[in-house]
Order: C-alpha cells, then structure tokens, then sequence
C-alpha cells in the first residue's frame, strides 16, 4: 500500500521525543527484580531455565529478508536504506514466561534474527556482532504499555506464581484484561477477550507487531509482519481447535514439511506524537493517518522446522534481544527502555543455569537442520 502523506508530515527522531517517565528507574529495578524471582522459581519447577518471556517455541525458521529495491526516502533508512537480502533465523512462540498447554489462549511471537548485518550495534557488549534482532507479536499494542502499568501487572503476576492452581491460565490472560489497554480498544474491561468462544486463528495467518515503537532511521516508527503469499493469506483469521498440548507446533511442522511462505515487512511512520505516542504502547497507531508501508519481505522455505537440534539450538543457545541492533532502529518509550535491563538479566541467567553459551551467529550454517 503506497502512502499519499508528505514525507515532511512524519515526525523527525531527536532527543525529545522520549520522555522519562515519573520513578521510572525504581519502577524499572523492580520489574527487572521481580521477573528475575519468576525465572527462578520457573527453574526450579522444570529444573532448566527458560526464557521469562516467549518461552515455548513452536517452530525454528531458516529463511531471508529481502529489501525491496528503490524504497523512498523516508522507508530507506537505516538497514533499509539499500536493496540487500539477509539469511534470518525465525523463531515462533507464545507469549507467557511459561511453558503450558496450547489449550490455553495466549498471544504469539514472531523473533527474527537477521545475519550479516554491518555496523557497530546499540549494546556495548554487542557491538560488533553482525545480527540484528526484530521482535514481532500478534497484537498492535502492549496492554500495559507504560513502565508503570507494567511494574504493577509483573508484580501481580509474582504473587499469583505461588498459588496451587491457575498460574498458568492467570500468566497467559492478565495482559490482556487490563483496564487501561481494552479502554483504548473501545472493549468492556468486564469481558475477557480470552474468555469462551473466543477462536483461536492460525499462527502463520496472523500478523505481528512491534507493538512499541523505534527509531526508523531519521524517524519514529511501528514495524508489523503481514501474510503475503497466498497460502499463509488464505489462514488469516482460521479458527483452529486446539485440543492437543502443541497443536501449535505440529501445525507448524506439518506446514512447512512440504510448502514454504512469504511475510511483508512494513513500517507504520508517526504522524503525530499525540495520536502515536512514543511513552504509551497501549494506544494503537491509526491507519487512517498513517498507513503501513512495505519495506522488505521475509521468505521461509520448506523445512524441518522443530527438529530435535533445532529446538534446543534456539531455546538454550539463541537470544533474542529488542536492543540488539543498530543504533538507527534502537526501541522506544518506557517499556522498552525496561527491556535492556530485563532481556540482558533474563538472557544471562538462562545461559549460566543450562550452561549454555550466549551464542550471535556469524553465520546461517550454525542452524542445525
């Protein structure tokens, strides 16, 4: 979809655009403090460590980004800024910081590491590293999209880990029942969006999103994955019984043992800090002010994609961090500036605990088959 707006009409990125928020360093300490409680007390029920967010994969993806060629001037940024094709490792999950039946509704994540990239990176200790990371999730907004929203629900969350019965459910809903984020939707906060009846779609017919904003070059944007051939076009919106604890997986698997698929990438451009705050990542962009233009598209062949080596390979050896990229797509807001601590803490306790290396690719061969 091309876009009618004057490029002058997106915000430019600067310095003001962010805005700490009140307490936001405490608040952020002890969010980082509380989830890595979580990790523990989750080692110990499975006596291995897993991820505290996303930590059930469903599917393990070799494929490429490729960079549409002669992109205008305001979608040529940063690593967009010239036609290139990539190798990315793709990784599908769910959303909770536990692994549960697929018969519980949570939303799904779309990682993708890109290998190749040139230029010195935002982390310090990742700085010359030839990755870049993406994160991607089916929903266009986090419920709790400031530092402090997400301060309070974490908290909850650590107290309801100790009860006998519904942790699980509870870690995969509370999100997505939070007052302030149904509010923006225009839902009652009384009726649970998880609630009975409510279909559970197709993984790879979804589309995902970064849900918070970054710096897209000289300026401030949402990316998003969307279906593009055909075959993952005709699962948008599929209702899939899900009865099986990985009914998720064997779809997956069964999918791409015989057909591969393709994903455009796009960027969504704020037009306005007002209408497309940066500090709230509860408030959907809308599209009538700025639509979401293509920028590159992901193409994933026909493969194994769960094997043995593979699952293990990127649930113990592979990390996927928002700030590990180059300083021209660095996250944005509240929420995100959370996430170096809490992705580095969660990162580094999970590769000590499995004695696993903290491994960035060099290279697409490192990917078992």
């Amino acid at each position: 979809m091309s876009s009618s707006i004057l490029p002058s009409s997106y915000i430019r990125y600067a310095d003001g655009v962010e805005e700490t928020q009140l307490d936001e360093a405490q608040l952020t300490n002890e969010t980082v403090e509380s989830m890595s409680r979580l990790n523990r007390f989750m080692f110990e029920k499975h006596r291995h460590a897993i991820r505290d967010a996303h930590a059930k994969s469903h599917g393990i993806l070799r494929g490429e980004l490729h960079i549409y060629p002669n992109l205008p001037e305001h979608l040529a940024q940063g690593l967009f800024r010239e036609a290139r094709t990539y190798p990315v490792i793709i990784r599908l999950s769910s959303a909770p910081g536990a692994i549960g039946p697929d018969t519980q509704s949570t939303f799904k994540g779309m990682a993708v590491k890109l290998i190749g990239v040139e230029g010195k990176k935002f982390l310090a200790d990742k700085a010359d590293e030839v990755t870049q990371d993406f994160l991607l999730v089916n929903d266009p907004v986090i419920p709790t999209g400031d530092i402090k929203s997400y301060h309070d629900m974490q908290l909850k969350l650590e107290k309801l880990a100790h009860t006998p019965e519904g942790f699980q459910e509870t870690l995969s809903t509370v999100s997505r029942v939070a007052n302030k984020a149904l509010d923006a939707v225009g839902i009652n906060p009384q009726i649970s969006p998880l609630g009975p009846g409510n279909p559970n779609h197709h993984l790879l017919g979804e589309t995902y999103h970064s849900m918070g904003a970054l710096r897209f070059g000289d300026y401030v944007a949402k990316l998003s994955a969307a279906p593009l051939s055909v075959n993952v076009q005709a699962l948008t919106g599929q209702e899939v019984e899900v009865t099986d604890p990985s009914t998720w997986r064997d779809l997956v698997v069964e999918f791409f043992h015989s057909q591969g698929a393709e994903y455009e990438l796009r960027a969504q451009l704020s037009t306005d800090l007002k209408a497309m705050p940066v500090e709230d990542a509860s408030v959907k962009w809308p599209e009538t002010q700025s639509p979401h233009q293509p920028i590159a598209k992901l193409v994933i062949p026909a493969q194994d994609a769960y094997s043995p080596a593979r699952r293990v390979f990127a649930d113990d050896v592979l990390s996927y961090n928002p700030f590990h990229c180059l300083p021209e797509h660095q996250p944005l807001g509240s929420i995100n500036r959370a996430r170096i601590k809490a992705y580095e803490a969660s990162s580094a306790y999970r590769h000590h605990m499995n004695a696993q290396p903290r491994l960035e690719p060099r290279d697409i061969s490192v990917l078992p088959d």
